[in-house]
Formats: structure tokens, C-alpha cells, sequence
């Protein structure tokens, strides 16, 4: 919050609202002049938020779509310009919280992954259907696993996999006693990875990030939070780029981590990196 710098009267753009918990907060500090547009891939988060927010009225408006189709939605809604953007990156909690959208390897649940249903490709259809050479780059790329080759050849032999626990055993054999060096559930970098390609998040994620910075007032800040370094360099690159550009001033020269209390009182966050840059010209 301090690092959009916000003042009363804003227009914010919450480019992933989830569960409007940022969006709540980011009304509250604008004040009663002050609007919000949120978007969201997920139509399920959109209702939830919809009715935490529906105190504000007209203040806030929700939109279903993909930041990487910021521009033509923000186009659709007659908004050009706004006081600062927010991008909260990764999965949501009602995503991992719901077994039946297939997020967590902690819970039972399909293969699906989709925070867009209405998008056509599941996890499962990946899981079955991706070559060897496929599955092993998709592993090491998006999910920076050691073990991407031993994983997808396991993956392969136990095929057809259409539950989130048996693809989530199927990797803990597959590395068996090999103990992961920051002490996470083997699965975890499977699941990342697979979820990144079902949602194509690092594909869209620049797009995203340049459409906002275009349509910043001067001045106007964006702040990111990242949640695995893969997302995170690709925050820094586009900001340095955009920089060079002499479109933005990075604020964070370093991305912001949060402190061991937090992380106490907020487990999922100890991963999280926050960057922001402030829009010049």
C-alpha cells in the first residue's frame, strides 16, 4: 500500500483482484471519490469478491479476463488512464483451498489447474498427452526441478493420470529418498510447472505488465508481487527495459521480502517478492 503511494480521488487497477482483499484495502485508501477496476481470469473469485466489495457500489467494477488482454478490456470499459496497477502473481487461495480445481497436491481433485474454465486445455490433458522431451523441458523450465527428466519418465509409465494425488505419489517415487534442499513436498515444482503451462502465466505476464505501464498517469506506480523466481525476473527485465526506455524509475532497486514476523503470521508469503516502479513522461 505504501508503495503505490496512493491519493484520494485514484483510479486503481487491480490486475488480479482474487478474492478483493487488496481491492478492499486500495478503496479504503482512495476514498469516497476515489474507483477501482479488478480483473480476474477466475469467474468463481469474481463472485466472491464481487460480494465483499459490494459495499462500495459504483466504486469498483469487476472484469473477467486475462491481464494479458489488459488493454482491449480496459478499451471495452472507456478507462485510459489510472493512479497506479497492481499485480499479485501465482495461485489464489481459493484455488488451493478447492480440491475440485485441482491446484494442490495436498488435496484430492481432478487434474485441472485452469483458473479460466473456460479455457480448454486441463492439467490432465498435458500430463497425458505431452511427449517425454515435452513434459521433461516443461519441468525444468517452469518448475526449476533437478529431477525433470526422472519425474516425466515416471509421469509417463503411470500414465493415464487424472487425479492431483496420483500424480502427486507418482513424483515422490520418482525421487524417492532425495531430499529436496528447501524442504518443500516433492511435488511442489511439478505442480508449478504444470500449472504455468496450463495458464500460460509466463507467457502472458509481460504483456500484462507493458499494457499497464501504458496506461499510468504520470507518475503513477506499479507495484508486483512475485511468488517463484521465474515470474520475478521476468518483473525485473520488463521493468529495466521499460526504464531504459525512459518510461518508468524503478522504486525497488531490490525486490522487497517480507520480514520473519510476517512470514510467522502468514506462512504463504515466504516466498513473496515485491517490486515497484513509478511511471515517468
Amino acid at each position: 500500500m505504501e508503495g503505490l503511494a496512493l491519493e484520494p480521488g485514484d483510479l486503481v487497477l487491480d490486475a488480479t483482484v482474487g478474492l478483493g482483499g487488496h481491492a478492499e484495502a486500495i478503496l479504503r485508501a482512495v476514498g469516497p471519490k476515489g474507483r477501482l477496476i479488478g480483473l480476474d481470469r477466475d469467474e468463481e473469485a469474481l463472485r466472491v469478491a464481487g460480494e465483499r466489495l459490494k459495499g462500495f457500489g459504483d466504486r469498483m467494477q469487476l472484469i473477467h479476463g486475462s491481464f494479458g488482454e489488459l488493454a482491449r478490456l480496459l478499451d471495452e470499459v472507456g478507462l485510459e488512464r489510472c493512479g497506479a496497477a497492481l499485480f499479485d502473481l501465482g495461485v489464489s487461495s481459493l484455488q488451493l483451498e478447492k480440491g475440485d480445481r485441482g491446484f494442490s497436491f495436498a488435496r484430492e481433485g481432478p487434474l485441472d489447474m485452469r483458473m479460466d474454465q473456460e479455457e480448454p486445455r486441463t492439467a490432465a490433458e498435458i500430463v497425458n498427452r505431452a511427449s517425454l522431451p515435452e513434459l521433461t523441458g516443461m519441468l525444468r523450465s517452469y518448475g526449476e526441478e533437478r529431477w525433470a527428466g526422472r519425474i516425466a519418465r515416471a509421469i509417463v509409465r503411470a500414465r493415464p493420470l487424472t487425479m492431483t494425488t496420483q500424480l502427486a505419489e507418482v513424483v515422490r517415487r520418482a525421487i524417492g529418498g532425495r531430499a529436496s534442499r528447501d524442504r518443500i513436498d516433492p511435488a511442489t515444482r511439478t505442480f508449478q510447472a504444470i500449472r504455468i503451462a496450463v495458464n500460460r502465466e509466463l507467457e502472458l505476464l509481460p504483456l500484462g505488465l507493458e499494457q499497464a505501464m501504458e496506461r499510468l498517469r504520470g507518475e503513477g506506480r506499479i507495484a508486483v508481487l512475485a511468488y517463484h523466481s521465474l515470474e520475478d525476473r521476468i518483473v525485473k527485465t520488463v521493468f529495466r527495459e521499460q526504464a531504459k526506455r525512459g518510461r518508468c524509475e524503478i522504486v525497488t532497486a531490490k525486490p522487497i521480502r517480507p520480514s520473519e514476523s510476517e512470514q510467522a503470521r502468514n506462512p504463504r508469503c515466504r516466498s513473496a517478492r515485491l517490486r515497484i516502479a513509478r511511471r515517468t513522461g
